[in-house]
């Protein structure tokens, strides 16, 4: 089918390295760069060797797949227009602003036929990939996603910004939904929350604690998970994967328990996520994360928001 024509709206911080990776990957064709100011996008075409836009729509006629990687305001105007001109979509995260502005993008896209992929990162992770085929019968998850403050990403609260990427892995991981969740945050540097803790408890009787925090003085993103006879633990940062087992069996330096550590090497998770999305767009088939799988982590973000608004009052 030749090159795949693409395009990216929104060329930020995030968007550019969208950018980037269409322009080096054999399979596409970087068709041009969209961004509201026009000395950013001129910067990025530039660099990537492709043609500017400020209006997106002056794009659309041009191409067959687009990476939404604008403000998150704007995803539900962005995704809706493609969507409507037969093209497929790769939305960064958060899908859209509310769960029924992404139910309604999740239901274009199956009306077009089109591919709606969701940016969930994480899953991309070499260490996520094999966690992911080690888990069988999770019991208690704990997660700590704490990063460096800075400016970009507070158009929304640290939930959506950063807990998000877990929220999406626990619904991939838990069968079943949230019978009960408990949360809290507070706000430091911004008008929205910098700081949340969430105990999430599922029908199938898994517990799930997350804390994410964009104020902290280090850099940390660990998962640790509980199974019968088995501990799996994840370093994102150094895709490192360490499992503890019962075994049962004599010998070694505890008897009856195997650990293995699997440190997996340096990787392009956004290279990886943009392949993916391509592939999906030349098989049909249903993305990595679909955006139903983007909508239902929005969903579970916005119930722990309320959440925390409900603790407040109380």
């Amino acid at each position: 089918m030749g090159k795949i024509k693409a395009g990216v709206i929104g060329v930020g911080y995030l968007g550019r390295f969208h950018a980037q990776k269409y322009a080096a990957l054999e399979d596409a064709e970087l068709i041009g760069v969209v961004d509201l100011d026009a000395r950013r996008a001129r910067q990025v075409a530039d660099e990537c060797q492709t043609q500017a836009f400020t209006d997106f729509r002056e794009l659309l006629p041009l191409v067959q797949v687009v990476s939404v990687a604008a403000p998150t305001i704007r995803h539900y105007e962005l995704v809706q227009e493609c969507l409507r001109h037969n093209i497929d979509v790769l939305a960064e995260k958060p899908l859209a602003t509310t769960v029924a502005e992404a139910e309604e993008l999740v239901q274009l896209a199956r009306q077009k036929g089109r591919i709606l992929q969701v940016g969930h990162l994480e899953r991309f992770n070499p260490a996520t990939e094999e966690l992911t085929r080690r888990v069988r019968d999770p019991r208690f998850i704990e997660i700590h996603r704490l990063a460096f403050f800075k400016e970009r990403g507070t158009d929304v609260d640290v939930v959506r910004d950063l807990m998000i990427h877990d929220l999406d892995l626990i619904l991939s991981l838990v069968p079943g939904k949230v019978r009960e969740i408990r949360a809290a945050g507070v706000s430091v540097l911004t008008d929205s929350i910098d700081l949340a803790n969430a105990r999430l408890e599922f029908d199938s009787g898994c517990i799930a604690n997350l804390t994410a925090s964009r104020i902290s003085v280090k850099s940390m993103r660990k998962f640790r998970l509980f199974q019968p006879h088995t501990y799996l633990s994840v370093d994102f940062e150094t895709r490192e994967l360490m499992v503890v087992e019962q075994t049962g069996q004599p010998g070694g330096i505890l008897p009856g328990i195997h650990l293995e550590t699997l440190k997996f090497p340096p990787a392009d998770p956004l290279m990886k996520e943009i392949a993916a999305f391509l592939e999906a767009v030349v098989t049909r088939r249903e993305p990595v994360v679909s955006g139903e799988a983007g909508k239902e982590a929005l969903a579970l973000a916005l119930d722990i928001n309320t959440a925390m608004r409900q603790a407040h009052l109380r």
